[in-house]
């Protein structure tokens, strides 16, 4: 463990957050996802994994260290449900407060249609598959900037 750092977050998950940049995009995942064929599409190429926790709880964590773009409009998406794009489902309605708590402000969570959903997943940097198992819990969230300490 380290100090200061989340348990959850493994030394896979922490080096791909270390190696983003700004407007990489970060994929969330829930355990129905096909993470494993999505990740081998975007750069960094392999599944990354925070096993046995809610998406809300893997949100958390990583926003802990990863600040959002604030240059666009979209930087956390979460994946429509089906036949019904504007239901919220409960695991959804976690992640916007884990994201709200993280930012100290209210975040839009922007909606995307599940096919859109996945193309938009082959393109991030990474995906992370959690131990969510309710269904629609998978995000996506774009890398923003620390900026310098003023003197």
């Amino acid at each position: 463990m380290l100090k200061g750092i989340s348990p959850l977050l493994n030394a896979d998950v922490l080096y791909a957050l270390k190696s983003m940049g700004h407007g990489d995009m970060l994929v969330v995942v829930d355990t129905n996802f096909p993470a494993e064929a999505i990740a081998q599409q975007t750069v960094l190429g392999h599944l990354l994994r925070i096993d046995n926790v809610p998406a809300a709880d893997a949100v958390a964590a990583l926003l802990s260290l990863m600040p959002l773009d604030t240059f666009i409009d979209d930087a956390a998406t979460r994946m429509e449900v089906v036949g019904a794009p504007d239901e919220v489902p409960q695991v959804q309605r976690e992640v916007q407060a884990a994201i709200d708590k993280a930012e100290g402000k209210h975040w839009p969570l922007s909606p995307v249609e599940r096919f859109a959903f996945y193309e938009r997943a082959k393109n991030a940097y990474c995906v992370v598959q959690t131990g969510e198992r309710r269904f629609y819990g998978c995000f996506t969230l774009t890398k923003g900037v620390i900026p310098p300490e003023t003197e």
